[in-house]
């Protein structure tokens, strides 16, 4: 407001004044007429002076506000014109009915009315309409759209400084990681101290290129591990390549008798550099506990994973399945119960595990209970016969009883053939357990469970029941098994090794001649393991709808209406990978209403682990397997034909 409006001196209170005035003068005239008639004189003058002040206030007010006007409605134009804020408007149908100048000049067409918002902005056809702010592209600018849909409007603004920094940001993130060499022991085994020397050379000369290709910096922390630092635009360039350093470090040591391999552990997450450095040396730990020979990438979302193109070289030495076995021995002697829980839908690898390792808790004098849902088909035959047993079937007990027990602290609970928790058959019972144990030889994934007492996961292995055998073995009680329980383990062993066809190393046929010495019956083994005629049929009508995808990777998929049990997809993926010139298999199925189930196979050439954990699933290098919840068998197969393509052309074999 001006200052004469707040200066006004006229108003109803100087009215109530002057008719004050006027009493006072009636009243002095009373006594003296000459004044009274003087006064009347002074008080026309004052209130012509007022008339005429009331006059001037309201022709500059007028004028004020017309004046004022005009400014709003130029600066409003001149708002609209000049800010760098883009407003558009449209119609019902979607056609531009008014822009101000920003949006012709960043979209620089001369003539935008009634053009389509579509052709405009092609971009907001993918967004939802809830998404009420979204960025899009321009040339080589960005800009953030507000939509008001309910006034049909669109705000526009440009974004590209913030976008470029954020960009910047992100490509200079620091990221941290471990290198590691895998097998360093077992290669200079056998070398002269010339050729150990001549081979390190040569591999720190290729890691130090490789380093310097990527602008990475390289410490040097022991003979077989180094830590480097570098930022996040040269870990996009290390995926982008697939961290070919994997293959180069394994094929300049191929003539040696175990070839050289390296592992990676790489972390960009982590608040500060004490919580990154302690992510990339967990991505290395889990890199080597899925076999070695692969580069761990750590991200907000999950942990990627690349190389494992090779096994797991099995061990040479027994120093850890004896340190394991006292260790266990030693927790199971301190409580007073121990559960043995497999993964969901056991077979007779988890099975013959969780006897075996009741069997370890009996011999140490502490009652052992095996969790147990409800029997399938694959364990069937063995579960009838341990019911019958004269006292492992009081071993059996519900999710429900182990619940009630697992709350207790002198409680162990121990997890065979899965690491996973979403995997075990009562996911509960990790969450309550105080004391967990894991025994596994699956590779390691991203799933783990946490603040495991002891852990012994040797992806080498051939199958739970081995490590399990391997663990009785070392207790010093003198062992004693029931032919039943030797059995069990061995059909484990047997099941998973494809009657020690693949994945059989030494140390499974030690484990083996170990439980037949001990009462095993081959046999009752090939009972167990017998199928019957109408289960045969089945499997044959999947393989009847096989299609080879670039001539030599078997994709069968089931009928659409018909529900098959895991044992027959795994069994039919088996039969596939017979097949002359067949070096993977894939059987896609319905497990459940609205579950797919899928079981790759390889002969090595192809990693199947790296292909199902982008399924969501996980497993080994040669066998693996995933579940996809909410598809259907058209799209489960479309989803997996794109990740073949897209692995076979970046030369995944």
């Amino acid at each position: 407001m001006p200052r004469f409006v707040f200066q006004r001196w006229y108003g109803y209170h100087m009215v109530f004044a002057m008719c004050f005035c006027l009493i006072l003068i009636a009243i002095l005239s009373i006594y003296n007429w000459m004044i009274g008639i003087l006064g009347l004189c002074l008080f026309f003058v004052l209130a012509l002076v007022l008339y005429r002040a009331e006059q001037v206030f309201r022709r500059n007010y007028n004028q004020y506000i017309l004046t004022l006007s005009h400014r709003i409605k130029n600066a409003g134009q001149s708002v609209l014109d000049e800010m760098p804020i883009g407003m558009l408007l449209y119609d019902r149908e979607g056609q531009i009915e008014w822009h101000n100048r920003y949006v012709q000049d960043i979209l620089n067409q001369s003539r935008l009315i009634g053009l389509s918002v579509d052709d405009i902005f092609p971009e907001q056809k993918q967004k939802k309409q809830s998404d009420k702010i979204f960025q899009i592209q321009i040339g080589k600018r960005f800009f953030e759209l507000l939509h008001q849909a309910e006034e049909r409007l669109y705000f526009v603004q440009d974004v590209t400084e913030f976008v470029n920094l954020k960009d910047k940001y992100e490509r200079e993130q620091v990221v941290l990681g471990f290198l590691h060499l895998d097998n360093l022991d077992d290669v200079e085994q056998g070398l002269s101290d010339q050729e150990m020397t001549s081979l390190l050379s040569n591999v720190w000369s290729a890691i130090s290129n490789w380093a310097e290709e990527y602008q990475m910096t390289l410490k040097r922390l022991d003979t077989d591990k180094m830590f480097f630092v570098t930022e996040q635009r040269s870990l996009r360039k290390l995926i982008q390549s697939r961290f070919d350093i994997l293959d180069v470090v394994r094929d300049m040591t191929r003539q040696y008798k175990i070839p050289l391999t390296l592992s990676i552990g790489v972390t960009s997450v982590g608040k500060t550099m004490i919580e990154r450095s302690r992510n990339a040396q967990s991505a290395l730990e889990i890199a080597l506990a899925r076999g070695g020979d692969q580069a761990a990438v750590q991200n907000p979302e999950r942990t990627v994973f690349f190389g494992g193109k090779t096994n797991a070289v099995e061990k040479r030495t027994r120093v850890r399945a004896r340190v394991i076995s006292y260790a266990m021995g030693n927790l199971i002697r301190d409580s007073n119960r121990v559960l043995v829980m497999g993964h969901k839908e056991p077979d007779m690898d988890a099975l013959g595990a969780a006897i075996g390792v009741v069997k370890f808790a009996l011999i140490n004098d502490c009652e052992a209970y095996i969790v147990m849902d409800e029997a399938n088909s694959a364990i069937e035959r063995l579960m009838s016969i341990v019911k019958e047993h004269d006292y492992l079937g009081d071993h059996l007990i519900s999710p429900e009883k182990a619940l009630q027990w697992v709350d207790e602290p002198d409680t162990l609970l121990v997890l065979v053939d899965t690491h996973k928790p979403s995997l075990a058959i009562e996911p509960k019972l990790l969450e309550k357990a105080e004391r967990i144990v894991i025994i596994d030889h699956h590779r390691r994934g991203e799933d783990f469970v946490d603040d495991a007492v002891l852990v012994y996961l040797e992806p080498y292995a051939s199958s739970t029941c081995e490590l399990v055998t391997e663990l009785l073995q070392y207790q010093e009680n003198r062992l004693a098994m029931d032919p039943l329980e030797a059995t069990a383990l061995l059909s484990g062993i047997v099941v998973d090794t494809k009657n020690f066809a693949v994945r059989a190393g030494s140390r499974t046929f030690e484990a083996a001649s170990f439980l037949r010495r001990h009462g095993a019956d081959l046999t009752m083994v090939q009972s167990l393991l017998k199928e019957d005629l109408e289960r045969f049929i089945k499997r044959a009508e999947i393989i009847k709808n096989t299609e080879l995808f670039e001539q030599q990777i078997a994709i069968a998929v089931g009928a659409s209406d018909e529900i098959y049990d895991q044992v027959m997809i795994a069994q039919t993926a088996d039969t596939l990978l017979n097949m002359q010139g067949v070096i993977a298999s894939f059987v896609i199925c319905r497990r459940e209403e609205d579950l797919i189930s899928i079981s790759a196979r390889s002969h090595g050439e192809l990693n199947v682990q790296v292909i199902m954990e982008q399924l969501g699933g996980g497993g080994h290098l040669t066998n693996a397997a995933s579940q996809i919840k909410k598809k259907s068998l058209e799209e489960v197969k479309r989803q997996l034909l794109g990740i073949l393509k897209d692995t076979l052309e970046i030369g995944g074999k």
